[in-house]
């Protein structure tokens, strides 16, 4: 998970939260694999708190430890109070003001690597910038939609280079990666990993935070958004060329994953160069 505390100056984000502008006073946070590009107004200056979620859980895990019986009640608790892949928090320019220095000293200790001597150091200014963040963040009872948690459980391996936990997720990904345009279904991909279709949902969502389908989503995307910065194609046409057929499907599904039309988002992008950065 991603932690965007701005700094100073402003920017125009794009994501699942639509179009956004953010000043001093903002955190952006993200849940992993979500895309989200940035235009600065003029500039901006930002630090990212990167947060596992092994960590994550063993935090809420303690926080209501009343209420839960082991670890899979606290991982389920954050999967249904917490599944906004993406938002703006607006803790206001007084709250940024106290983050600051806990944020440069995290920083400072990082740099190098996180010595074990400074580890209680390190976890008291994360549970520091956590408690001005976290009470601000919106929470979800239930389900919006039907594809929700599935598209967006956010997990960020610890100890695994940021490579899958199992060798069948990690072939997914590169048989999606690799044909985009390829119309792919779940039990397709199954089969080419010698898994039932509820075995890869749960072993794929587990390395990369998305089912396949919502990870194939993804990345048709963030594709289709470096054509329509970089070359004169029809909007049609590029959607054609990642594996969307239907131009006004491709219109939804992009306006979803990166918060404007296609359109919108050239004529954005043709202006000031738009990274758009899947985490």
């Amino acid at each position: 998970m991603k932690f965007i505390v701005v700094r100073a100056g402003g920017a125009r984000l794009f994501s699942e939260f639509g179009c956004l502008h953010v000043n001093l006073g903002d955190v952006v946070v993200l849940a992993a694999n979500t895309l989200c590009g940035a235009e600065p107004e003029g500039w901006v200056t930002t630090t990212t708190l990167y947060l596992d979620r092994d960590y994550v859980i063993d935090q809420v895990f303690w926080q209501y430890a009343a209420r839960f019986k082991d670890r899979l009640d606290a991982s389920d608790f954050l999967d249904t109070n917490y599944a906004e892949p993406a938002q703006v928090v607006r803790i206001g320019e007084d709250r940024a003001g106290l983050l600051m220095p806990w944020l440069d000293e995290l920083a400072a200790l990082s740099v190098d690597g996180l010595r074990a001597e400074r580890f209680y150091r390190a976890q008291a200014l994360v549970s520091a910038v956590l408690d001005v963040v976290v009470p601000h963040l919106a929470v979800t009872d239930q389900r919006v939609t039907s594809t929700q948690r599935s598209a967006i459980v956010p997990s960020a391996p610890r100890h695994r280079a940021f490579r899958p936990l199992r060798d069948e997720a990690r072939r997914v990904a590169e048989l999606i990666a690799g044909e985009l345009d390829r119309r792919w279904s779940v039990p397709e991909l199954a089969g080419a990993v010698h898994l039932s279709p509820s075995q890869l949902r749960r072993v794929f969502t587990a390395s990369f935070g998305k089912s396949p389908i919502a990870y194939l989503t993804m990345l048709r995307a963030e594709r289709m958004a470096h054509l329509l910065k970089v070359t004169d194609s029809s909007i049609s046409v590029i959607a054609a060329s990642v594996g969307w057929g239907d131009p006004d499907f491709a219109a939804r599904q992009f306006r979803r994953s990166v918060g404007v039309a296609p359109s919108e988002y050239r004529r954005i992008s043709r202006k000031t160069p738009l990274p758009t950065d899947p985490e």
